[in-house]
């Protein structure tokens, strides 16, 4: 079901300094910026690498204010690693597998995501703790559909 590990969303106070030190340290790239008002972030997406199921990132959210889920978890466990995102080839297919497997989706449909992608996050209590996030990403969403459609015929 999962192809890769999308990125790892880390949650921070400053955006712009986060970003410098990743550019920084680590000689990733900024592929995208975005502010997600829907999920009350600025974030911005780093470049890792490309593999054979697309590319990895790492994601830096800065909240839009301290009432949003990003500012509680500053508030509450400090800058770190907010989520793990999975990619995933048909994100409403994941849903349903993992739904019915017990897993409680904090997300009964996909929503927007970077870059164009749809995401959904699963109960961090019945995945160990671990906020978890379903990606598919832009250009699978097409694949996707055209798989349904092809199914149908």
């Amino acid at each position: 079901m999962f192809m890769r590990i999308d990125h790892v969303g880390i949650a921070c106070h400053d955006l712009e300094e986060k970003i410098a030190f990743f550019e920084r340290t680590f000689e990733l790239t900024v592929v995208a910026r975005e502010v997600n008002t829907e999920q009350g972030v600025k974030e911005a997406m780093l470049h890792i690498a490309d593999g054979e199921g697309g590319g990895s990132y790492i994601q830096l959210l800065e909240p839009l204010g301290p009432d949003t889920p990003v500012g509680k978890f500053l508030a509450k466990r400090g800058e770190g690693v907010h989520h793990v995102a999975f990619g995933v080839p048909d994100v409403v297919q994941a849903l349903e597998k993992i739904g019915g497997r017990g897993v409680r989706l904090l997300d009964a449909q996909p929503r927007h995501g970077t870059l164009g992608s749809s995401i959904a996050f699963l109960h961090p209590k019945d995945v160990g703790g671990m906020l978890t996030e379903l990606v598919q990403a832009a250009e699978r969403q097409g694949e996707a559909t055209a798989n349904a459609r092809n199914a149908d015929t």
